[in-house]
């Protein structure tokens, strides 16, 4: 019993030791000085039985409970730097087409140098050709009076008139003159399409944007249907069944709507501008417009009846050459006097340009139609349109029209007493 009373005590008395400095461990435990890591605490091994394997929970330091959480990065890029570099693309992308513009308006005064000459040299060979055909006609009846041999007059008089035929109606069919005066037209227009993308870039190369890139493509393709350098499939139809002003802009091109460039009634616009407006709008579309498009129409019927004259009077002179002889006075005088109405037919057309003439007068129709469109779209007509400056843009149709201010608006008011009951002749126009 004694021997069973110690053995107890002894081991009551190890286990109450393993626990004493089991919470002595617990109560002692240092402070943790590595940030990274942290250990449970166990009673040591040599102290307590082999059964028992307490773990305590274990104790964070503060610097994992205050841990930086992960830093994500966006693949997105920044809105500033993306504008930026949406900018300086649209700024490349508009001084590429400021260079074609420039490069446009060389080719097409090239061009239309050339036709010029065309029309030049044709028109001189066709009437030394006719010229001289008509002489051997003349002289082929004079010549067979006196029993000289007449073939060989009569066929080199019938051999010109022939070839002359044949390159009046190439020449009635292109109008060189016609080309020329389009080709100086687009070469003016790209120039002053060139003046205005500069002018636009240098207000604001800050906020250009790829609505200003597509703008600036529209207007030069729009010219470049307007007024076509090849002559075989897309060249304009000289003589059109109906005239129309010409048209080079983008008919349905309307500016985008953007932040901070939307111009409101306030700048510069009043009641009383928008009426004077509305007047010269008014005195434009009766008075100008309608009277080139009439000259156009007039001009185009002219040319028609000379390009039909030409070679059809070239072309009996020919015929009347070929059987020129003193027993037949008749086919004497074809050959000379029709051959001598052709050159005088030849020289009025296009000596005298008619073509250009039409040209001429369908571009200034088309002037007239661009500023009834701008007018239009600046009185707020169309959906989406803008409003530049009101004071500036009162200069701008003054100018075009040149006028002064003050002629401009006594123009609008006598348009008002027009239509009050009192007649006006006047036309907007002052340079045409």
């Amino acid at each position: 019993m004694a021997a069973l009373h110690s053995n107890l005590f002894l081991s009551s008395s190890s286990s109450s030791s393993g626990f004493h400095r089991e919470i002595k461990a617990t109560l002692h435990h240092p402070k943790l000085q590595t940030p990274r890591t942290s250990f449970p605490i166990r009673a040591s091994a040599d102290h307590e039985p082999s059964t028992q394997n307490t773990t305590f929970p274990t104790l964070k330091t503060p610097t994992q409970i205050h841990e930086k959480p992960k830093i994500i990065t966006s693949k997105r890029t920044p809105p500033k730097a993306a504008l930026a570099q949406s900018n300086s693309v649209a700024v490349a992308q508009l001084h590429a087409i400021m260079e074609a513009v420039a490069d446009r308006a060389e080719m097409h005064n090239n061009i239309g140098v050339q036709r010029d000459n065309w029309n030049r040299l044709l028109l001189t060979s066709l009437n030394g050709m006719t010229t001289t055909a008509a002489v051997m006609a003349g002289l082929a009846a004079v010549s067979g009076a006196q029993g000289v041999p007449l073939l060989a007059l009569r066929i080199s008089s019938a051999l010109l008139y022939t070839a002359a035929t044949g390159i009046l109606v190439v020449m009635n069919k292109i109008q060189p003159s016609q080309l020329a005066e389009e080709q100086r037209n687009a070469a003016r227009l790209f120039r002053q399409l060139q003046g205005q993308f500069q002018t636009a870039f240098a207000l604001r190369a800050s906020s250009v944007s790829s609505s200003d890139v597509d703008d600036a493509m529209e207007k030069v393709l729009a010219l470049d249907r307007a007024y076509p350098l090849p002559l075989l499939g897309t060249m304009l139809d000289k003589f059109p069944k109906t005239v129309k002003p010409a048209v080079w802009w983008p008919q349905h091109l309307q500016r985008p709507k953007e932040e901070g460039l939307i111009e409101e009634r306030g700048n510069g616009w009043s009641d009383k501008l928008e009426e004077e407006m509305r007047e010269v709008f008014e005195v434009l579309r009766k008075k100008d417009g309608a009277e080139y498009v009439r000259l156009s129409k007039l001009v185009l019927q002219v040319n028609k009846v000379l390009a039909l004259c030409s070679p059809l009077l070239t072309g009996l002179a020919a015929i009347g050459s070929g059987f020129a002889s003193l027993s037949n006075g008749w086919a004497v005088g074809v050959g000379v006097v029709f051959g001598v109405l052709g050159t005088v037919v030849n020289a009025l057309e296009h000596g005298g340009q008619v073509g250009m003439v039409f040209e001429m007068y369908r571009s200034s129709a088309g002037f007239f139609q661009l500023m009834e469109d701008n007018i239009e779209a600046n009185l707020g007509e169309r959906e989406g349109s803008r409003k530049e400056n009101g004071e500036v843009f009162e200069i701008e149709v003054a100018l075009q029209l040149g006028r002064s201010v003050s002629e401009l608006r006594n123009l609008a008011t006598s348009s008002s007493s027009s239509n009050n009951g009192k007649a006006t002749e006047q036309f907007a126009s002052k340079l045409f």
